[in-house]
């Protein structure tokens, strides 16, 4: 079946001036989530003095100020959920959001080596990684088995912050150096990002840097048919609904939020074969396969590995069941709560769509597949990356 047009969700809303270069919807009753600063001596709870924070924001209007002027003369093509992408050292971001928050990454962002960072393309399983990922580096601190465990209560996006989402703040670029209150006593400190690893500042890629990484790539098949019915929920309504081949074209030609997405994932595919101690590569469908070997090993990587006790009590099992689609897609909190990325950046909506291996076959024509399937091999040709069996 091939649907023609995917239309907008009532459950759906949104305000993000970094969606559109229209007003921002608004949510009336939405409140500013509370936020702890990182304290890079003590950890704990601080302020930062007011004339900082000033400057902070004078630097950062500076900064947006010139790649706003940077931005009319890049190349420009027709967005998923805004009117246009720029392309910007070789990849599609959204002008109001990604393009300006790349340079303030750069420079405001400061790195610890302990930092660890959930990177994906999106609609790549990031929502479930991000359980897993909060879990699994969580478990001394509360108890997987335990009715008030935070995920039953707290959506995965509230667990730790979205890099991406905090970079587009006006009043303060502070924000890009906090984290939810949910949290705040981990070590190490987790983030999440679908920024391209060539647009990392090099505080977070560098060799010497420390900061780890989990990358976890999808079929492109299953990306662009998830990533084409989220988009279309997130698009203003004053613009037009994408079709399926409408979104489609533009994906094989590499332009899509982030894109494009074979340059994403080779990004941190060669880098993960670079440093092998500094990022974690997965691909969504072998941990869809056999959760508990995965899941094993992205652990010690992360340097939490499970214990032989941990195994014996059944700890993975409990994990992988907390964290499943089917638990966490019928939880309430996250199938009503508005949820907040940053003061400007707010979602009413669920992100769970079915979470299934080829659900692309319910869409794609056997020609629409044999194209993007050629595509994928010659962009991926002798990099030693493939998408076997079962990613079909």
């Amino acid at each position: 079946m091939q649907l023609e047009h995917f239309h907008h969700s009532p459950a759906f809303a949104i305000i993000a001036p970094c969606l559109q270069e229209e007003p921002p919807y608004l949510l009336s009753h939405a409140k500013k989530p509370v936020l702890i600063m990182r304290n890079k001596t003590t950890k704990k709870p601080t302020k930062k003095p007011l004339q900082n924070m000033e400057n902070e924001k004078q630097d950062n209007e500076e900064t947006i100020a010139k790649y706003g002027e940077l931005v009319l003369s890049l190349p420009k093509e027709r967005g998923w959920m805004t009117q246009h992408l720029v392309q910007y050292q070789g990849f599609w971001l959204s002008p109001a959001c990604a393009f300006k928050g790349a340079p303030l990454l750069h420079q405001h962002f400061h790195a610890r080596p302990s930092d660890i960072f959930l990177a994906t393309f999106q609609k790549s399983g990031t929502t479930w990684l991000r359980a897993l990922m909060f879990a699994t580096m969580n478990r001394a601190l509360h108890d997987v088995s335990s009715d008030q465990y935070p995920l039953l209560t707290t959506g995965p996006h509230d667990c730790f912050p979205f890099l991406d989402a905090y970079i587009h703040q006006t009043d303060s670029i502070s924000h890009l150096n906090s984290r939810p209150i949910l949290s705040h006593d981990a070590s190490p400190e987790l983030f999440s990002t679908h920024m391209p690893y060539a647009l990392l500042p090099k505080s977070v890629t560098a060799s010497s840097s420390g900061c780890r990484f989990v990358y976890v790539c999808r079929n492109p098949k299953d990306v662009l048919v998830s990533k084409w019915i989220f988009m279309n929920k997130m698009r203003p309504k004053q613009l037009a609904p994408l079709s399926l081949q409408e979104a489609y074209d533009l994906f094989c030609q590499g332009v899509s939020h982030y894109g494009p997405f074979w340059d994403h994932v080779l990004g941190y595919w060669k880098a993960s074969l670079e440093f092998r101690d500094k990022i974690f590569f997965l691909k969504y469908e072998d941990l869809k396969k056999d959760p508990f070997v995965h899941l094993k090993r992205f652990a010690e990587f992360l340097g939490q590995p499970f214990s032989l006790e941990e195994e014996r009590k059944g700890v993975v099992q409990e994990i992988i069941k907390l964290c499943s689609f089917e638990n966490l897609s019928h939880l309430e909190v996250n199938k009503t709560k508005v949820q907040w990325f940053s003061s400007q950046l707010v979602v009413k909506n669920s992100f769970f769509r079915k979470g299934q291996v080829g659900d692309w076959k319910n869409y794609f024509t056997d020609e629409m597949a044999r194209r993007l399937d050629q595509i994928t091999d010659d962009k991926f040709n002798a990099s030693g990356l493939t998408f076997g069996p079962a990613a079909e």
